[in-house]
């Protein structure tokens, strides 16, 4: 992807341009965009808009774990104006084409937006948990540097930098996010990737001794992988520990069973329990 003027520099004339657009070697996206024609929908729908991917879509992109989120967001930087139906915000009762954001940066044509400029994007758009497991998943990833981090926590809404405070950078995917996010607004204290001798790291860890663990693989995946985990289930059971496995489904789509299920152990005192002897101390990081 590329703009006219860049390619006149390269030494591109005009006319060729024309040949190779009437020959489908390269797609004209708008006035002064050219691009080849495997072009990502997402870059093309975005410059055909005046701009670059942005949200939901950018995070993807940027290889980031995303619960929700649309596919038609622009991202302008600090300057520039939409084309061809983009809006800051939409009228009532109307679906606009795509949704513009402006933050700080230089949107550059077939770049993606910064992850912090991304990221704050999400926590205008989307919920609290998708915010929150796209920003586990950039510390995971090392997507995000301390600069980045800072500049995030100034251009946040001060109501939501409670989120940046308590992530963590060891959330093995976004449903482990989600289910840590969702117990601490119910006041109940985890740990996470705990290693347990025997059983290997565990996603998270009420107490002494309840175990939860979230199944985010697809269905082909969990099928060769379930004798596994209940061998896994088996051995941490041996060891005084009790498992609570639940799948992406239930997390996302039935969260109030799930909720009353980690809430009537809690409430039985089933994390509390006497484990066996040999079963490790206490010392990995809390929530």
């Amino acid at each position: 992807m590329a703009r006219t003027s860049d390619l006149m520099l390269l030494g591109v004339r005009e006319r060729e341009l024309t040949r190779a657009v009437r020959a489908g070697e390269i797609v004209r996206l708008r006035q002064g965009v050219y691009a080849l024609p495997n072009v990502p929908s997402a870059f093309r729908h975005a410059v055909e808009h005046g701009g670059v991917p942005a949200c939901a879509e950018a995070a993807r992109l940027h290889g980031l774990w995303v619960l929700q989120g649309a596919d038609d967001h622009v991202w302008m930087g600090t300057a520039g104006g939409p084309h061809g139906g983009c809006t800051a915000e939409a009228s009532p009762g109307e679906t606009p084409a795509c949704r513009v954001h402006w933050d700080d940066g230089a949107a550059i044509t077939g770049e993606l937006p910064p992850v912090h400029n991304v990221l704050l994007q999400l926590s205008q758009c989307e919920s609290e948990e998708t915010f929150f497991a796209a920003y586990e998943s950039a510390l995971r990833l090392s997507k995000i540097s301390p600069a980045g981090i800072a500049w995030l926590w100034r251009h946040i809404v001060v109501s939501s930098r409670w989120l940046l405070d308590i992530a963590h950078s060891d959330a093995d995917s976004g449903l482990e996010s989600i289910v840590r996010l969702r117990l601490h607004r119910l006041g109940i204290r985890v740990r996470t990737q705990v290693g347990v001798p025997g059983v290997g790291e565990v996603d998270i860890v009420i107490g002494d001794r309840l175990l939860i663990e979230c199944d985010g693989r697809e269905n082909h995946e969990r099928e060769t992988q379930r004798h596994k985990d209940l061998i896994r289930d088996a051995a941490a059971a041996a060891l005084g520990y009790e498992t609570l496995r639940f799948d992406y489904a239930l997390i996302v789509h039935d969260w109030p069973r799930v909720e009353a299920a980690i809430v009537a152990k809690v409430r039985d005192g089933a994390h509390l329990r006497a484990l066996s002897p040999g079963i490790p101390d206490r010392k990995r990081r809390t929530a």
